[in-house]
């Protein structure tokens, strides 16, 4: 749940620093007064985009700062550390956001800098925000079909279905490339053959490959590394070399050993120096031979480096690259001398795949049907609670032509309004009003089923009044016993239900508007007062009065 909220130079809002309680929490105020500042700063921590014209006017920046407390943190905290964030402390999740004027944005989780991805992935675990553009996402066939799965508790069977509806597809795209490959001559099959020859007449390992280039290179100098070779081994150990002029060394080194027994180890030395120069005068020497290239090992060896290089310049400049393309080529040709077979082959594999998909299609219609039952006849009784006590409320299961990736069906929600009428799809049927009215019915059916701490309503209860907007404060507070619930309304019937009041007021008396937010349960004057003025009148003895009433109730 949300515990507290700092929000400092957001727009018209110089600072409020709120606490929050668990339950209905209602904000009120005049239309323009601000209200959507509250809303934007959670915005703001739920990862939302935004511009540097939310700053105050004058301000340097615009800061944002909540904590979340969350009872279960096994959840939040397996996708924090996913996103390499500090774990919450006691539950406790700590959320930061400053927008600089003239500096780079700076977003904190927990006092460890975050990306504005990692505060959006964790948004979607702790607010949901339903605005008064929601009923119009009710029309689309998509948000239907979700709000039934999600009643349902289907997640689990459609992602096992589309799971095997996209591997049916893979092999249908296949198919497809495979049959549009036309049967390729005698001379281009034989084309194709020569070149996978040669490619397999080279070992295709970065070692290969280095070891060839490396001698290649030896045999285009080996003259010169042969003379070289030679003049070391002879300046080590020829006639005139190290070792003989050692040899001379190491004799006097012995005549020294016999007078001063205590130069011995230095003559030790001397004659293993002399055995090393000895050593090395004999590699050098067999360097020298191992560098005469006979005439048929040389052709060879330039013929496997010309392969390697015409390669590399026609398949890519690396061994990964030419390994690609020589297992393309031998694909093609495996295709091409049984192309009907693998065809036939991929069929099978094709009615496989759509036979299984077909069977998790009928596994999800029928959860669906089942579940269209249950959500129509719970939906129809919140739609009657909310005025409709002579309306009808349906969903249809409607069959598709083809598998798609929803599955073999969708669902038609079906509304009728008035007795005596028969229902209809909602887009041709409902107002707005109504619309607003079915997906309050449908929201809080469904907000048992959502696992996020606080949900966010914005003007749900627009187009409705009266007596209807008592039911809508009955709904919200139910939902607030399992949700935190932060509800902008303008119905009396609906903030008199709150256990906490948030008033939004806008102050225009000086040379700069000023927005402030205040808590005001605390004091029951000020709550009828704000009460009575959303009835029409602060200071009319009987909208004070009816205040009184709703409070009362």
């Amino acid at each position: 749940m949300l515990q507290s909220l700092r929000i400092r130079n957001l727009a018209l809002l110089e600072e409020v620093a709120l606490e929050f309680e668990a339950g209905f929490t209602a904000v009120t105020g005049e239309t323009g007064a601000g209200k959507s500042i509250l809303l934007g700063a959670l915005s703001l921590l739920a990862g939302e985009r935004a511009d540097k014209t939310i700053i105050r006017q004058g301000a340097a920046a615009c800061d944002v700062e909540a904590s979340l407390f969350f009872a279960e943190a096994k959840k939040i905290d397996a996708l924090l550390a996913e996103l390499d964030l500090p774990p919450t402390e006691d539950g406790l999740l700590i959320l930061k956001r400053s927008l600089p004027r003239d500096k780079a944005p700076k977003l904190t989780v927990n006092g460890s800098l975050a990306t504005l991805a990692a505060l959006q992935r964790l948004g979607e675990h702790w607010i949901d925000f339903h605005g008064p553009s929601e009923p119009r996402r009710l029309l689309k066939d998509s948000c239907q079909l979700e709000l039934l799965d999600l009643f349902g508790r289907a997640g689990a069977t459609l992602m096992k279905y589309q799971a095997q509806f996209h591997a049916w597809r893979e092999l249908v795209v296949e198919r497809e490339r495979l049959a549009s490959e036309t049967k390729l001559a005698p001379d281009q099959i034989e084309f194709l053959r020569n070149q996978l020859t040669q490619i397999d007449a080279l070992e295709l390992t970065d070692e290969a490959i280095e070891a060839l280039e490396r001698d290649f290179s030896r045999m285009n100098r080996a003259q010169e590394l042969i003379e070289l070779s030679s003049a070391l081994a002879a300046g080590l150990t020829g006639d005139e070399g190290v070792q003989t002029r050692v040899a001379a060394l190491l004799r006097e080194a012995r005549q020294l050993e016999g007078i001063d027994a205590a130069s011995k180890p230095l003559a030790q030395r001397l004659e293993a120096a002399a055995v090393e120069l000895n050593d090395l005068g004999a590699e050098f020497s067999a360097l020298g031979q191992q560098l005469l290239f006979d005439p048929e090992h040389a052709e060879q060896l330039v013929a496997r480096v010309n392969t390697w290089l015409g390669l590399k310049r026609k398949h890519g400049g690396d061994v990964r690259a030419v390994a690609a393309a020589r297992d393309d080529l031998r694909r093609r040709l495996e295709a091409q001398g049984d192309l009907a077979g693998t065809l036939a082959k991929l069929e099978k594999q094709i009615s496989e795949a759509l036979r299984a998909a077909k069977k998790e299609a009928g596994t999800l219609r029928a959860a669906r049907a089942k579940a269209a039952q249950e959500l129509a006849k719970v939906a129809a009784k919140g739609i009657a609670q909310l005025g409709f006590a002579k309306a009808e409320f349906s969903i249809r299961i409607v069959p598709l032509t083809e598998l798609g990736p929803t599955g073999d069906c969708g669902c038609e929600f079906l509304f009728s309004p008035n007795v005596g009428e028969a229902p209809l799809p909602l887009n041709r049927v409902a107002s707005s009003g109504e619309l607003a009215r079915v997906m309050l019915a449908l929201k809080t059916v469904l907000a048992d089923l959502d696992e996020v701490p606080l949900l966010v309503f914005d003007e749900v209860d627009a187009n409705v009044g009266g007596e209807i907007g008592r039911v809508v404060g009955e709904k919200m507070a139910g939902i607030a016993q399992n949700h935190q619930v932060l509800c902008v309304t303008h119905l009396p019937q609906v903030a008199a239900q709150a256990t906490c009041h948030l008033v939004v007021t806008k102050d225009q008396s000086q040379d700069r508007a000023v927005v402030s937010i205040v808590p005001i349960q605390a004091s029951r004057k000020a709550r009828v007062a704000e009460l009575a003025r959303m009835l029409g009148d602060s200071r009319a003895k009987s909208a004070l009065a009816h205040a009184e009433e709703l409070l009362g109730r």
